[in-house]
């Protein structure tokens, strides 16, 4: 059982850097325990599980890591909790983001080197509720993932690219998955090997990589490459409901258009991910007007 540790340069946030890696509560690829946060990934070394904890008496975080994967994920420890992100490349032009970074300063955008763990549930997502997404993704990887290495049995590592072809399509459908969107997760694990090369692809390069994919747009990418590139400018644009949060929260007009959304943005050109983040982070949303969107479930159907 491998352990490393590593020292942040200031202030630092484990859990909200972490925390956008997990896909839902009950994520069978990630829990929190304690002040303990548990990761189990498929690495190009195979299976691997880490445990990460901050110690501010010592001033470090200190990570434990079990399976084939174990050296490759410590190896790349300090780029997951974002040592080389820079937060004070962000210029805050807002009251909003300039509070919101006062009171969350240890947030950094964590990098997982790691493309299809953060693609196959990003496609999930595609134009249905978080509830629906999330449930595919725990059902799919109960059903079809491997027990993580390591001493935490609850945890699930994802199939590798020839488990997810492997899944028949009558498992999808049971998961609340339709045709789009498996066929989409099938051509991308098809061509696994391309797909994770991304990984070392500078955010526009990587785009374009991604979404040479039918059924990957914009929308998808962007998901993806903020969490494995760790990429500051990665917006999400085609999103239901960030649009209206960016421009009620920034000028407290409602039915903000992502064409609008991306001209308020455009003074941060570069960080408009991390600004984003912070945004969300002050916790300030448009009065909800209208019921919650039903949640569907084709494996009814």
């Amino acid at each position: 059982m491998p352990a490393r540790t590593w020292v942040p340069p200031g202030p630092y946030d484990l859990h909200r850097t972490l925390g956008v890696l997990q896909r839902g509560p009950g994520d069978p690829a990630f829990a929190v325990r304690g002040g303990e946060i548990w990761r189990a990934c498929r690495t190009p070394q195979g299976p691997g599980t880490l445990c990460v904890a901050a110690r501010p008496a010592d001033g470090e975080v200190a990570a434990e890591a079990w399976g084939p994967g174990a050296e490759w994920l410590l190896d790349r420890l300090p780029r997951l909790l974002g040592e080389d992100d820079d937060p004070a490349q962000l210029t805050a032009r807002h009251r909003i983001v300039h509070e919101a970074r006062r009171r969350h300063p240890g947030v950094r955008l964590a990098r997982t080197g790691l493309i299809l763990e953060s693609l196959i549930p990003s496609i999930l997502e595609q134009k249905v509720t978080s509830d629906e997404a999330y449930r595919a993704w725990r059902l799919l990887l109960q059903r079809h993932g491997e027990p993580a290495p390591g001493p935490w049995e609850r945890l699930r590592v994802m199939p590798d690219p020839r488990g997810w072809a492997l899944i028949p399509s009558w498992e999808w459908h049971r998961a609340g998955v339709d045709a789009k969107r498996s066929s989409a997760i099938l051509r991308a694990v098809r061509v696994a090997r391309r797909m994770e090369e991304a990984a070392a692809m500078d955010l526009a390069d990587a785009t374009r990589r991604l979404t040479a994919i039918p059924g990957i747009g914009p929308w998808t990418a962007a998901e993806t490459l903020q969490r494995a590139l760790g990429a500051p400018d990665a917006i999400t644009v085609g999103d239901l409901h960030l649009p209206k949060i960016i421009g009620y929260a920034l000028t407290g007009r409602r039915g903000t258009t992502d064409a609008e959304m991306l001209e308020l943005l455009a003074p941060y050109a570069g960080q408009r991910h991390r600004a984003t983040r912070l945004i969300l982070l002050s916790g300030i949303t448009p009065p909800r007007r209208a019921p919650r969107f039903p949640v569907g479930d084709i494996a009814r159907l």
